[in-house]
């Protein structure tokens, strides 16, 4: 599928405009494998605002702290102004010890210390990117609400937050999006969480919606992993889940043929059905690969190959969980354990 230019969702109710789907800035700063080249992420990022995608996604935890430095020089000369930025707080190293923050004084300071390196003066969605189990979410949302009136946020963000979270969250002060991963092979969240978020009118932006990196070319996206990238430790990743996981891909890939598509498109299309209020946030490092991602947009489904394609990716035959938040250790979090989850 060729790729045009992409237009424009609201995401949420609350007044945010962004383009239909986003730019996961992650990758670009490790994580999946070592940090690529500077001149080449700038050099992407723009490509993908000249294509239409203004939405772009990072994290102070990335990095830590270099991609939003990264975004920060991508943005410069007047860039900015065509861009929805979105970066996230949450992570924190105390003594070499990992732990979830959302205490007000923390929330202030990684607030400033973003705007510091995004040479910005307000972040356009701000979210809290694991919610801190030890103090009432109540307690977060109020210092984000003053964030709000002094200018240096525009909108509140949760991501992986459960349904009862969401709901008190909003009640302090609205909740544009919440973050989540949502992917054919992901699945969980329309139990309770999409259905929360529909009620209340938040928008919803989709992390991980190619199963990072699995439905763009299956197997071979796992054989070819550097020693450091993170997915080596996700349990449906190793090696006695792939061989069985992968049967899943091959069947992707051969509705994609019928398509006249690739199956990431296939696979990113599938995301995209699920409404106007979801923005899938796919991430790469190649602008080959991103063209290929926003060519999803052409891809139409009719409801019989949208059942085609969830058979082939029912919570029955996908082995091994989605995450391992256990590896590493994130203490007091509201993160899904690593049996089925519905969010603590």
């Amino acid at each position: 599928m060729e790729a045009g230019r992409v237009g424009r969702i609201k995401l949420g109710s609350q007044g945010l405009e962004v383009s239909a789907q986003g730019l996961g800035c992650m990758s670009m700063s490790g994580v999946y494998g070592l940090p690529k080249p500077e001149e080449d992420m700038i050099a992407l990022i723009h490509h993908a605002l000249n294509s239409g995608v203004t939405f772009l996604d990072t994290s102070d935890v990335y990095g830590p702290f270099t991609n939003e430095i990264l975004l920060g020089k991508a943005l410069e000369g007047g860039v900015r102004e065509r861009v929805e930025l979105a970066t996230k707080f949450g992570f924190c190293s105390v003594d070499g010890k990992r732990e979830i923050r959302g205490d007000p004084a923390y929330v202030r300071a990684a607030c400033e210390a973003s705007l510091t390196r995004l040479h910005m003066d307000c972040i356009d969605l701000y979210y809290q990117h694991r919610i801190d189990t030890r103090l009432p979410i109540e307690v977060t949302i109020g210092e984000l609400k003053k964030l709000v009136e002094e200018g240096k946020i525009k909108h509140i963000g949760l991501s992986e937050a459960s349904a009862s979270t969401i709901r008190r969250a909003h009640a302090v002060h609205p909740i544009t999006a919440v973050q989540l991963e949502w992917s054919l092979w992901s699945r969980d969240v329309e139990q309770e969480i999409i259905p929360t978020c529909r009620e209340l009118g938040i928008g919803i932006v989709a992390y991980s919606p190619l199963a990072r990196g699995f439905f763009s070319s299956g197997l071979k996206s796992i054989e070819n992993l550097s020693h450091d990238d993170f997915r080596k430790l996700l349990p449906r990743y190793q090696p006695e889940n792939m061989e069985h996981n992968k049967t899943i891909f091959e069947s992707v890939n051969e509705m994609a043929k019928r398509k006249g598509c690739t199956p990431s498109q296939l696979a990113l299309a599938w995301v995209h059905h699920q409404g106007n209020d979801v923005c899938p946030i796919p991430g790469t490092t190649k602008i080959e690969n991103f063209n290929q991602n926003i060519g999803a947009l052409s891809v139409k489904l009719t409801p019989g190959e949208m059942a085609e394609l969830e058979s082939f990716a029912s919570e029955d035959i996908v082995k091994g969980d989605r995450s391992a938040h256990d590896i590493p250790t994130w203490k007091n979090s509201e993160t899904p354990p690593l049996s089925s989850w519905k969010a603590a």
